[in-house]
């Protein structure tokens, strides 16, 4: 049976009693107790317990209707505990049939629950952190609908308000005290952009509070919603065009995609839509922002959540317009100062003066975001993923962000703030030897030639070509203009944005890699379904062959846009000959069908493979007379050949690029490549280290492809080196039983005098 709160007039009218409850007078405990009931009949539900949390991370029961009354403050649930304790541990909502044959079912005596089957819980979000969940049970085994999750979704969002600002949880409640919060720190992180800041924490403040969540008029609310939209619109196109960055770069498309995600008409139906429902504006705005966040947190592909990050920054900056408050000041900045939050949108940062900003640091976040394009533009060392930050940092504290290892120092003693400024020091020393030899060809010191290319996603990677000396595209990822539009891109769209690439790109080779979709990496207008191992499931090659539409699509517009240049195709995650051979078949079907029509042939047509999957190692005799080029793609590669999830911490130092039996494979497979005469290049994360892109060159592997800002750093070890030697040395490390090589080989840089 669907609930009330499902349909626009019962979910106001349900939203409407809470607040009226909770507003009226009498006692605390009568007031939740009244709670719980209007929820249970409006779910239909025959259970509705309220759990809050307290400090030490424990979950008390506030109130139910359904359980045992003498459970009510004395039944506690450690956080991860039974499901409500999983449901606040993730923050996501967990329907259940029968949460009694659920793994993680704690049995509770004193509630008299083992009678109930079905259940269905929701956390309660305040600020981004859980202060609770309102769970609902029957006796029946029922499946809870989309509906009735996000009506009980919609119900908590309004608890959450109510319930933290009636004063029910404590100042001290839910707060964790740090025994050595005066003492020095270090936190590890990953580097968003390289570089050393020195400075007092501030942290990011959003700072909105919402005080009415029921709608009294839902015609003005979306007058008032869009009167806003109209307002923040506009600052953001004056933002944008008087800040002090330069007229051309990566950071140009970014501004203006993000300026496009403000006008994204399925965003603004949404919070229309939660206005509908009965909420303010304001509160529609945050429902939304949940809703994306919980989506988010399904999602493992980097690019992707970093777009719905930008929504967010777009949301908290719509809020700001609504509720009439000032976005961050620049004069409240110190005059050394280092930005700590838990995520920043690309505006959210130019909100900030740059003149005063030395770093930033990140709880979230990936080298792929906005932000950080935005950052490196800015020249603004920031790092990300960095765990319990927030935590740990006080407003005040003396920080150091070392963009270049991924860390963050708090609350450093004098030496080692001046261990760090002496490191700065060699930073700039070496960022000025790098531009030295810019101009200079990529040439060992006993004469090998060595080919640097940069990996691409948007257009305005390629304005960095002749910044970074790059001698053309080794990747370019054609998902990405898929994954920032809300319809899939017809062919004439698809055609002038790789026309404009090789356009810019010039007497450059670019090599197209073809959609590297699926799995965890769905377009936001499409999906191929769920994968319970998305990184061995359906995706690139295998949705491309599939689908023949797709990809065909998308190699008509290749096939046109290159006209009579020199064209460079690859195809992702290929497993076997035959799935190269069938997509090489489509290509000249396409190409055959553009002469036909009167189109011209391109002047040089490539077609390689991505060399992902280890299946495809036994079948190169194949495989290598068919190719013009192969490109290893060293991340998949690495997690396939070990069996790891690259995302996985726990499994983050337990595998290194840099072991012999990585070693042994690349040797083989360059002595290989030679043999037949075809060129192999690498175009992963080990190309753009100068450690790991020694090893490659000692391997027999001499066309890197890497982000450009890589490329400086890597040119100059190649210039520092003979190569001759290395091959001999790499041989003997390639034999070794260690896990990984990594100590030898930078001994063996620093005897030899060689740049990493």
């Amino acid at each position: 049976m669907t609930p009330q709160p499902s349909s626009g007039g019962g979910s106001r009218r349900l939203l409407r009693q809470l607040r009226d409850l909770m507003q009226s007078g009498g006692q605390r405990q009568d007031r939740l107790d009244a709670l719980v009931r209007l929820i249970a009949d409006a779910m239909v539900a025959e259970v509705c317990s309220l759990y809050v949390m307290r400090a030490g991370e424990v979950l008390e029961l506030f109130a139910t209707r359904g359980l045992r009354r003498e459970a009510v403050h004395r039944t506690r649930l450690r956080l991860g505990e039974g499901i409500v304790g999983e449901v606040a541990s993730s923050g996501r909502p967990l329907a259940l049939q029968d949460a009694q044959q659920h793994p993680n079912f704690a049995y509770r005596p004193e509630t008299g629950e083992e009678v109930y089957h079905s259940m269905l819980g929701v956390p309660l979000l305040r600020d981004r952190q859980v202060i609770g969940v309102i769970a609902v049970q029957n006796k029946t085994r029922r499946a809870y609908d989309e509906e009735e999750v996000e009506a009980l979704e919609t119900v908590a969002m309004v608890l959450a308000e109510m319930i933290g600002g009636a004063g029910l949880i404590g100042e001290e409640e839910g707060r964790h005290t740090e025994s050595l919060a005066t003492l020095p720190a270090r936190l590890s992180a990953i580097t968003l952009n390289e570089g050393i800041g020195m400075g007092v924490a501030v942290p990011h403040e959003r700072g909105i509070v919402i005080k009415q969540i029921v709608a009294e008029n839902i015609e003005a609310e979306i007058l008032r919603l869009d009167a806003a939209l109209a307002e923040m619109q506009g600052a953001l196109a004056d933002m944008i065009e008087r800040h002090d960055l330069d007229d051309e770069g990566e950071h140009v498309e970014v501004l203006e995609t993000y300026r496009m995600f403000a006008e994204d008409r399925g965003w603004i139906e949404r919070l229309r839509e939660a206005i509908r429902g009965g909420l303010t504006a304001e509160a529609a705005v945050q429902r939304v922002q949940t809703d994306m966040r919980q989506r988010m947190n399904k999602v493992r592909d980097p690019y992707i959540r970093e777009r719905y990050a930008d929504l967010e920054d777009l949301g908290n900056r719509l809020l700001q317009h609504l509720s009439g408050g000032d976005m961050a000041s620049a004069e409240a900045l110190p005059q050394d100062a280092v930005l700590v939050a838990r995520t920043l949108g690309p505006a959210e940062l130019l909100d900030y003066d740059p003149q005063r900003l030395r770093a930033v640091a990140l709880e979230e976040g990936s080298p792929t975001s906005h932000v950080a394009i935005i950052a490196r533009a800015l020249g603004i060392p920031m790092i990300g993923r960095c765990s319990e930050l927030l935590s740990r940092v006080r407003p005040g504290d003396y920080m150091i962000v070392d963009g270049d290892a991924g860390q963050a120092m708090l609350r450093p003693r004098q030496s080692v703030r001046q261990s760090f400024l002496h490191t700065m020091e060699q930073r700039a020393n070496r960022l000025a030897a790098q531009a030295a030899v810019r101009s200079l060809p990529s040439e060992t010191r006993d004469g090998e030639r060595i080919t640097l290319l940069a990996n691409a996603g948007l257009l305005a990677d390629l304005e960095q070509l002749d910044d970074c000396g790059a001698e053309g595209i080794g990747l370019y990822r054609t998902e990405v203009p898929f994954m920032v539009r809300d319809s899939f891109p017809d062919i004439r769209t698809q055609s002038a944005i790789y026309s404009r690439i090789l356009d810019m790109a010039g007497d450059r080779p670019v090599t197209f890699r073809t959609l590297d979709i699926g799995g965890d990496k769905a377009l936001p207008y499409w999906s191929g379904g769920k994968d319970e191992n998305p990184a061995l499931g359906w995706r690139a090659i295998r949705i491309g062959l599939d689908r023949p539409a797709i990809l065909r699509q998308q190699l008509r517009a290749l096939v046109a846009a290159a006209g009579e240049r020199h064209l460079r195709v690859k195809f992702p995650m290929v497993s076997e000959v035959s799935e190269f051979t069938q997509a090489r078949d489509l290509l000249h079907m396409e190409l055959e069908r553009h002469l036909k029509g009167g189109g011209t042939a391109p002047s040089r047509l490539e077609i390689g493979v991505m060399l992902e999957v280890p299946a495809l190692l036994w079948q190169l005799p194949a495989l290598f007379p068919l190719v013009d080029f192969v490109s290893i793609g060293s991340n998949d590669l690495f997690q396939f050949l070990f069996a790891i999830d690259r995302g996985n911490p726990r499994l983050a130092r337990r595998y290194d690029v840099l072991s012999p039996s990585l070693l042994s494979l690349l040797r083989s497979l360059a002595e290989q490549a030679g043999e037949h005469r075809v060129p192999l290049s690498l175009c992963g994360e080990m190309a753009g280290h100068p450690l790991e892109a020694l090893a490659l060159l000692g391997c027999g592997i001499k066309i890197l492809s890497m982000p450009p800002g890589n490329l400086g750093g890597i040119r100059l070890m190649v210039r520092s080196l003979e190569l001759a030697p290395l091959r001999e040395y790499i041989t003997y490390l390639s034999r070794l039983p260690n896990r990984s090589v990594r100590g030898h080989l930078r001994a063996y840089a620093g005897d030899h005098g060689i740049a990493i």
